[in-house]
């Protein structure tokens, strides 16, 4: 199986398993992850075939989105094998997504994963990160904001604003800087609008 027949084979496969998500994780969410990280490979000199694959499974197994985490990552593997992937191939996108995710802190020893934490985490910021936060929010219950109470805002604060520092490429580290911005004139709009909802609650109509 030829790369082109083989990145048709995975989208499919990720369209089956996150179409229908509504928390931030969905195909789309993979198929953005995928862009960049073929997008920074190009620029930082790296193979862009194996990270845009990493990238469109990069979520395939984690806890929160599935039941049975050790049997989707079988799957994931398996696939990567009838479509042609070598063993040494497996075991390296495998890395690469195990070290991924921002709660674990794990930082990547390959640059494949550092190029998909990197493009993982500009889809946590920015426009789409804000729209992701609140749809993740919407999904656990989580309010928009609410003084003295666990919020959406609040995530702002504990990994979002965090992300810009964290950057491994040089084209990570650009776009992460205009998100960055943009998130900061995002909270200092949503603060405005926040702060005159408070300050005419006593006016009388």
């Amino acid at each position: 199986m030829d790369k082109r027949e083989a990145l048709e084979t995975i989208r499919h496969f990720v369209n089956d398993l996150f179409r229908d998500d509504t928390s931030g994780h969905d195909d789309i969410h993979m198929k953005r992850v995928a862009a960049w990280a073929k997008y920074i490979a190009v620029n930082e000199g790296d193979d862009p075939f194996l990270c845009e694959v990493a990238a469109l499974l990069h979520d395939v197994g984690d806890h929160k989105l599935f039941s049975n985490p050790a049997q989707a990552i079988l799957q994931r593997d398996k696939l990567l094998v009838d479509v042609g992937f070598s063993e040494k191939e497996v075991d390296l996108i495998a890395d690469a997504i195990r070290t991924v995710s921002f709660s674990k802190g794990a930082v990547p020893n390959s640059r494949i994963g550092k190029i998909l934490q990197d493009a993982d985490r500009l889809d946590a910021i920015g426009a789409v990160g804000i729209a992701r936060a609140f749809a993740f929010g919407g999904t656990i219950n989580q309010p928009i904001y609410k003084e003295e109470e666990k919020d959406a805002i609040d995530h702002f604060y504990e990994k979002l604003l965090k992300l810009r520092e964290l950057m491994h490429t040089e084209s990570g580290k650009r776009e992460a800087e205009r998100r960055h911005q943009f998130m900061l004139q995002y909270l200092e709009e949503f603060y405005r609008e926040q702060e005159f909802r408070e300050e005419t609650s006593h006016v009388k109509e």
